[in-house]
This record gives C-alpha cells, structure tokens and sequence, in this order.
C-alpha cells in the first residue's frame, strides 16, 4: 500500500495526535527533485500526509516554468502526478522554493550544492543522497533505530551558522541491515556481521539496468554500495556521546549483488552476538522489540517475522505494510559466527522517500522545526 490508501490508513490511526496536535494547519515542504522517481515517490507519500502539504516542486533548469505532468513522466502506480500534474516547476533554490522542510531526491553532486544553500536559509533539509551521510555533524537517522542521533543537529546548527540543517537517511541496503540489527544489538551486542545482499534492479533508479546485463544474470558489483554499508552501519547503531556519535565497535563485511528482481534488496545475514544466544532467544528478540516513538507514518509492525523456511520472498513479502516494515526468516544457527537469517526490505519505499518521510515527521515530533 502507498500514497493515498496508506496515507488514508496513516489518517485513521494518527488523526494528527500528540505531539503533533498543535500543527492546525499542514506544514508547508519543498520536494527537490520532484521528477525523478524518488521525487515521485515523496510526490506519492506526501500528496494526503496529515502533517505535510507540497508548497514546491521542483527541479533543473530544463524542467523549470514546465507544468508537473509535462516535465515528468510518472513511473508509479496511483494517482498520477499526486493530483498536481498542473503544478508548475520551480527552480531549486530558496529563493523560489523555500519552505520549512526540505525533501532531497537530488543526486550526489548537486545535493552537496543545494542542500546547504536551503539549510543555511532555515530549513530543515531531509536528504535521500549521500552527500553529507557521513558528516560527523549530520544526523544519520533511522528513527527506530537512533532517535537521539537528532541532538546532532543543534552541533551542525553551532559549527555551520545554520538556522536550518540537514538530516540523512541511510543507504537502503544499510538501511534494511540496521533496522535488523539494532534489537539484536540492543539485547545482545553485535560483535561481527557478514551480510551478502541480493539488490533489486529498481535501486539503480530508472530505468534500472540494461536488460542484457541483468536478464538471467547476477552483476556481482554495484558501485560505492559495499563501502557505504561498511562505513554507515557503524554510524546508525553507534552511541552519542557528548556532542559527537561513537561509533558501534564491531567489524562487517558487505558483499553486494544485483539480480533480476523489480522491488526488494534480500540481505543473506551472518551475525555474531555476546553470550551466543540461541536462534530461539534471537527470534524472541525480534518478535519482542518495540521501538519507539510512534509516528505517523510508522507501519503496524516494523519488524514481520516469518516462519516458512521458504521465506521471506520479494514477490510475496515486500510490498506489506506500504514496503515500510522488514521481514525476517530461517533464522538459524551459523557455524562461523553463530546465527544467521535471511532479511528482506523495500529499497525504494522504506530505503529511500519513505525513510526521509519518517525522520522529518520524528524532527516535528521532537519540536526541532
């Protein structure tokens, strides 16, 4: 489910609750890089949001004065163009598309331009690149996962002369690993990780990869995947201490993989773990983690455990809950590190516009707008 259904569902469970009641009115957002397919993607999630309304879209300089419908050709399923197909495109810069927060789908390069310019001018910038992930004054957030990683902005805000600031998400292989390895982590301690990603081709963006490469093939390299789940992970689960994150003390080895699937990174996942637990007690550690705090995007369940041994599968699992939550199956003992299981994730809904959904509405939650 996605765009109007979960936001309609998102209404029925959050009907703009505390702490976001004081928010009479919608807050205003900029969507940069509206005619990508991540753009389309925050156009889709945030066309009925309870808390957010579009004020902008916008994008490069050939698509600038064009109509939304005219410049973009939608790439997903319901309605098209989020009902703004007549919406005129702006330029990507505060001074023609400020608002209070921010949605990044630029790619690298001109991220590392724009981002800044929009967070000096005093918005809350809520980036899908990797421009600035690895900062060490820039939140790298999941909310499940690091909440209090936000207290980074008030470092960013001092060392840069920011009125605004910027906030990441992670790489979405990491993303899907991270969120999988926190409950563990904070049951039992991580002490290794091996994970070796099977990646869905849509996580190229469009139009993916040629259908001579990847048609009944694995492309056994993707470029800079392996060294951004290595250097984030540690990052996303490490601790902040004094002004500055710590890093989790462990080691992991990433091996990523493209293969012939539309939707879905699978993550075959070794993990060692203090004391040894037993599959059952890392099942029970999974099944009992409730992360906190509630958002209005946040699905029923973040973690969806299966008990299939053929399970969990992108064709049959990943588009539960909107593609935000993770499965998790064959969770069994590993004889190298100790246990291991199979984990499946959403690369373009909880890995990427999603994920940048979420930590914005956790930054209203926390009072940082």
């Amino acid at each position: 489910m996605a765009g109007r259904e979960a936001n309609a569902e998102t209404r029925a469970r959050f009907p703009i609750p505390t702490p976001f009641g004081a928010f009479m009115t919608r807050i205003p957002v900029t969507i940069l890089g509206a005619t990508g397919v991540v753009g389309q993607r925050f156009v889709r999630r945030l066309a009925d949001h309870p808390l957010f309304e579009i004020r902008h879209l916008a994008a490069s300089e050939r698509s600038t004065g064009k109509r939304y419908q005219a410049a973009c050709a939608w790439r997903l399923g319901g309605d098209p163009y989020g009902n703004l197909g007549n919406r005129v495109l702006v330029a990507g810069h505060p001074d023609t598309a400020f608002a209070p927060i921010v949605f990044s789908a630029l790619d690298t390069e001109p991220a590392k331009v724009l981002e800044p310019a929009f967070a000096k001018a005093g918005a809350l910038v809520f980036s899908n690149a990797s421009a600035f992930r690895m900062a060490e004054d820039v939140p790298l957030l999941i909310p499940e996962v690091n909440p209090d990683h936000l207290g980074l902005l008030t470092v960013q805000r001092t060392k840069r002369g920011w009125k605004g600031g910027i906030v990441c998400n992670p790489n979405c292989t990491g993303t899907m690993l991270a969120l999988a390895l926190a409950p563990l982590h904070k049951a039992f301690g991580v002490e290794a990780v091996f994970m070796a990603s099977l990646q869905a081709v849509s996580g190229a963006g469009y139009p993916g990869v040629p259908s001579l490469d990847i048609l009944g093939n694995v492309v056994p390299f993707i470029r800079n995947e392996e060294p951004k789940v290595e250097e984030e992970l540690p990052k996303l689960l490490g601790a902040f201490r004094k002004d500055a994150i710590q890093p989790a003390a462990f080691g992991i080895s990433a091996l990523c993989h493209r293969v012939p699937v539309i939707e879905g990174h699978t993550e075959a996942v070794s993990v060692r773990l203090k004391g040894n637990p037993s599959p059952d007690a890392v099942r029970e550690a999974f099944a009992t983690w409730k992360p906190e705090p509630r958002l209005p995007s946040s699905p029923e369940a973040i973690i969806r455990l299966h008990a299939e041994e053929d399970r969990p599968q992108p064709r049959l699992d990943v588009d539960a809950d909107g593609g935000l939550s993770i499965h998790i199956g064959r969770i069994r003992p590993c004889p190298l590190l100790g246990i291991k299981f199979t984990l499946l994730g959403h690369n373009t809904e909880r890995g990427a516009a999603a994920a940048s959904l979420l930590n914005a509405e956790l930054a209203v939650a926390e009072g940082l707008l």
